[in-house]
């Protein structure tokens, strides 16, 4: 049977967003990228702890899922960040452009219904820094209705960390479809 997905955000995961005074946490390393239709004379400066590829890595190594980018970031997820954390190319949901002013049109991460519809009946584990009470209902509702379903939520001012991963291993290595592989 097939690995839940690894659904993996990147800012407010893998990119911290600043703190109050501008600082970013000091593992983290500078990185100018220039992302899909912007010119090479503006890039974006992204900061990315080093230490995220091997994590990520020791988990996808362990073939208990599937990793997906699931980012505004879209194809420039697989082909500027994850080279920087030195990860293989990943497949990515192409996620609308919506004109939106806020994160939570709804109520809820304005990228749920297009991951609802992705992911379909799909179990899955995804890693945001922006979900809603209204996201981990839908995903307690998914997990009730047999579909298997972990919002992981990381400080968006820290990201990423290694309990984080340690929790996605604990609840994918207990599902009755892991034992059975």
């Amino acid at each position: 049977m097939r690995p839940p997905y690894l659904l993996l955000d990147i800012d407010g995961v893998l990119i911290p967003f600043p703190n109050a005074d501008g600082s970013t946490p000091a593992t983290h390393a500078r990185h100018d990228v220039v992302p899909t239709g912007r010119s090479a004379v503006n890039p974006v400066t992204v900061w990315l702890d080093p230490a995220h590829g091997p994590m990520l890595m020791d988990v996808i190594r362990a073939g208990l899922v599937a990793p997906v980018w699931c980012t505004s970031w879209r194809q420039d997820a697989a082909t500027l960040i994850g080279p920087l954390l030195d990860l293989p190319a990943l497949p990515y949901v192409d996620l609308p452009r919506p004109q939106i002013t806020t994160s939570h049109p709804n109520g809820y991460l304005w990228k749920r219904d297009h991951v609802d519809a992705w992911l379909r009946d799909a179990p899955a584990v995804w890693i945001d820094d922006d979900f809603t009470s209204l996201d981990h209902a839908w995903a307690a509702e998914r997990t009730a209705k047999g579909t298997p379903t972990l919002l992981v939520q990381p400080g968006p001012h820290l990201g990423l960390q290694p309990e984080h991963l340690a929790e996605v291993t604990t609840w994918v290595t207990q599902l009755p479809v892991a034992r059975a592989a």
